[in-house]
């Protein structure tokens, strides 16, 4: 398509004019990642109007925003939030519960400010521009595959670090609402899976970018799917067991780690990395016991099983993984088929970290602690359960790649071993009830006292 209107007329003006409102709306954000510290600036990296902001009706503005707070490393840039708001005279009732706010002064003042993506004209907008690849200002449209027109639009609200809107049924799109430089993993990796022919995976079939960073991803819907999280749920609440879902969810995980093998580089765990990493372990260890001191007792017994995982080579390659695998990151079609989504890796992570070579124990383990959470939800809480999952899991994942996890101890013990440390300074400090699920696993690993 031609490029349209750009960056905005007196972008400065306009930021001073936004920035009373971001102080107050932005903390308040479930995608914000710098909740308990304070906001003492906002930059502006770019500024577009996607639909010109001069009439009467809507206008939508989409800006790549720093956002300066205290405590930030030396050297580290300020933390960039991708944003889509919506520029109207009037806001009709449909939309009040978007609102932002009123802006008092500036080039746009006097106009109602709220989230873009609720309004299904903005967000039916921003589809037309995926379906004309091409350029507005410094926004790039990328597709692989002409789309269908005039999808119906609905914003999903179930998300946490990210934004997404569904098309008709037919695709979502996942927006990233903290921008990294680099091509983020969830549109890199289902792009290396779909040209592996891994069929685990939606391939991406739009997506747009500034040049330096990936902003948002288009893939199929898959409709009729659930959740494993709530599949296991239910499993539970049902007095069913889910050995079998899990078993073939193992094999799952496995033709998408030997899928991205052979599309990815890899490399050799050797000594060095492999004490690099139990040294990481160590020291994120180190500093959970100081935040919460039910760990204490546990910690000689913690720190040898993540010292053995400095001994763990010969246990697989080191190579691209998911990097965040949860029950809550798979799908599970009609036909019983699983699918594997949301590539993007622990978004408090840094990109370079988050698309780094790492062993595939570390996703079995993030899913084995998975399996310890769902049976948490069951009263009593239903520990065996959890344990048969845990099995059936591994068992399917060695069928499908021909080597089991659990011939190689140390290394997924190490890494279910630092998953339940970070679990239990998330829990003591968001949802203390839930602190006896991961405590129940660092009893486990931890040994006897």
């Amino acid at each position: 398509m031609p490029e349209t209107a750009s960056t905005t007329r007196a972008p400065d003006a306009l930021l001073a004019s936004l920035t009373p409102l971001l102080h107050a709306w932005l903390p308040r954000q479930r995608w914000f990642a710098g909740k308990g510290r304070r906001v003492t600036g906002f930059t502006l990296d770019a500024a577009t109007e996607l639909l010109p902001l001069d009439g009467t009706g809507p206008g939508l503005l989409h800006l790549l925003v720093r956002v300066e707070q205290p405590g930030r490393p030396a050297g580290t840039p300020a933390d960039c939030y991708q944003l889509l708001l919506g520029v109207r005279p009037q806001l009709p009732p449909r939309l009040a519960p978007a609102l932002i706010g009123r802006l008092r002064q500036g080039p746009l003042a006097g106009r109602a400010v709220y989230e873009g993506l609720r309004d299904p004209r903005l967000a039916g907008l921003l589809y037309e521009r995926l379906r004309s690849p091409g350029r507005t200002g410094p926004l790039r449209f990328h597709a692989t595959a002409p789309l269908p027109p005039a999808l119906a639009p609905r914003m999903l609200d179930a998300e946490q670090s990210n934004s997404s809107l569904v098309y008709g049924d037919s695709f979502i799109l996942k927006i990233f609402r903290r921008v990294s430089p680099g091509a983020n993993p969830d549109l890199e990796l289902p792009l290396a899976l779909a040209g592996a022919g891994c069929e685990r995976v939606p391939a991406p079939v739009a997506w747009f970018e500034t040049g330096a960073a990936t902003l948002g991803v288009l893939q199929p819907y898959l409709r009729g799917s659930r959740d494993g999280w709530r599949l296991a749920l239910d499993a539970l609440a049902d007095g069913r067991e889910f050995t079998a879902e899990a078993r073939q969810l193992g094999r799952a995980t496995a033709e998408v780690h030997l899928a991205l093998a052979g599309a990815l580089p890899t490399e050799r765990l050797r000594r060095d990395r492999a004490a690099h990493l139990a040294a990481a372990m160590d020291a994120r260890l180190h500093a959970a016991a100081k935040a919460v001191p039910a760990l204490l007792p546990y910690v000689p017994g913690l720190r040898a099983v993540l010292a053995a995982a400095g001994d763990a080579t010969g246990t697989g390659p080191l190579q691209r993984i998911h990097g965040d695998l949860h029950l809550g990151q798979t799908l599970r079609g009609s036909d019983g088929a699983w699918a594997v989504i949301d590539f993007e890796g622990e978004p408090a992570k840094s990109l370079d970290e988050r698309r780094s070579p790492q062993p595939p124990v570390r996703d079995i383990a993030g899913m084995l602690r998975s399996f310890d959470y769902a049976a948490r939800t069951h009263r009593p809480w239903n520990a065996e359960w959890a344990a048969r999952c845990r099995a059936a899991y591994c068992t399917g994942y060695a069928e499908a790649a021909g080597t089991d996890p659990r011939d190689h101890p140390a290394l997924l013990h190490a890494y279910e071993t630092d998953k339940a440390v970070y679990e239990v300074v998330y829990e003591a400090r968001h949802r203390p009830d839930w602190l006896p699920v991961p405590m129940a696993a660092i009893q486990r690993l931890a040994g006897p006292r």
